[in-house]
């Protein structure tokens, strides 16, 4: 017989199209609970709690010092358990039904600036070797794309087409994507893919980025190698592939691009995903505004 937590699963990664890692946390998130209310009120069938035992749960975690940004992903995991009881009539009624996220300060995400850009990838202008020409390939596509940090390590090689100067993206949900390529990162392809061609017993053959033994890229190997080269340039608190994204979205709203063309080009689903990165380009509107404007002379 199928368990809940085993059906819950199969649900996430056959229906909902998630990625190994999303459903490991939402698996680790629920697993964590589970073993809380046996623990607390002796119980293991997870699909029989009422929301006291949740309740309980949730102040267990703040006591814990767990920030409300944590405890709320991890509610946002049990609820997704219980839309999908509901969904499959394995429960009446969602234990989780009124429950309020608790309070969190919104993060202000602090995109680079044009100058640092340029610093870096000046840096990086006549790149020597196999791992500085995949480095600044590395940063020249996540800062012209946008792609996001697992987009980037699972490009594959037949993703690439240079005659055409796009690549095919595979975002959330396994929703692909054509985003097109600018001349100058194009030119980076190609210095990359005669350096690549150089690095002998490839065991990752089918990913097209790679580290000089050969192996696929990981989440951290990106982390490490943004935050090294953007740490030169930046006193920002926060240097990461995301704040690439970020700079990418934001720089493209500070020059003119329309929301909507920024929204595709990011991958995103809806508009609203896309407007968080407007505050940006509105404080750029306002100094142009404030130097522009005769009243303000």
């Amino acid at each position: 017989m199928v368990s809940t937590i085993d059906a819950f699963r199969d649900y996430l990664q056959k229906e909902k199209k998630y990625s190994p890692h999303t459903v490991s946390a939402y698996l680790n998130d629920i697993l964590g609970f589970q073993s809380f209310n046996k623990a607390h009120f002796d119980q293991e069938n997870i699909d029989e709690v009422n929301y006291s035992q949740i309740r309980s749960w949730i102040v267990s975690l703040v006591d814990g010092d767990m920030s409300n940004v944590s405890v709320n992903r991890k509610v946002a995991s049990l609820k997704a358990l219980y839309k999908f009881l509901l969904k499959t009539k394995q429960i009446q009624v969602n234990p989780l039904l009124k429950h309020k996220a608790l309070k969190t300060a919104k993060a202000l995400q602090i995109p680079f600036s044009e100058k640092e850009m340029a610093e870096v990838i000046g840096g990086l202008q006549v790149p020597v070797g196999f791992e500085e020409v995949r480095n600044k390939l590395i940063i020249d596509l996540l800062y012209t794309t946008g792609i996001r940090r697992t987009e980037l390590i699972h490009l594959k090689r037949s993703d690439i087409d240079l005659s055409s100067n796009t690549i095919k993206v595979l975002g959330k949900r396994n929703k692909e994507r054509i985003l097109p390529v600018l001349p100058v990162t194009a030119v980076q392809f190609s210095l990359y893919v005669n350096e690549r061609s150089l690095v002998e017993n490839i065991q990752d053959s089918g990913c097209f980025f790679i580290t000089k033994k050969g192996l696929k890229l990981n989440d951290s190997f990106v982390y490490r190698l943004i935050n090294t080269y953007f740490s030169a340039v930046s006193e920002k608190v926060k240097k990461s592939p995301h704040i690439l994204r970020h700079t990418f979205a934001t720089h493209l709203l500070n020059n003119g691009a329309d929301l909507n063309s920024v929204k595709e080009l990011l991958g995103h689903s809806s508009l609203a995903s896309t407007q968080i990165y407007t505050h940006s380009s509105l404080a750029e509107l306002k100094k142009v505004y404030e130097e522009a404007h005769p009243r303000n002379k």
